[in-house]
């Protein structure tokens, strides 16, 4: 909180002194929150929507393989257990 206090405060000391104009002012605030937002995607190790879409295929494509050995496993079961 005191560096958010110390940055207005900064910035209300040049805009006093004119030596910071709106224009500089937006350039900075919008770089300041660029620089938040990829400091918080960095910590949540997000992946494009390209790389999500291709684990979600490959999960979908497992799940499928897994239910099919099931039921291969159960259709073999109920196959000897019919022999005997």
């Amino acid at each position: 909180m005191k560096k958010y206090n110390k940055l207005l405060g900064n910035i209300r000391e040049l805009l006093e002194k004119g030596l910071f104009t709106s224009q500089d002012l937006r350039k900075e605030v919008e770089n300041l929150l660029k620089f938040k937002i990829d400091a918080i995607v960095n910590k949540l190790n997000l992946v494009s929507r390209e790389e999500f879409e291709v684990q979600k295929k490959i999960i979908q494509k497992l799940q499928k393989d897994l239910l099919n050995y099931k039921f291969k496993k159960r259709k073999k079961a109920a196959t000897r257990a019919k022999k005997f």
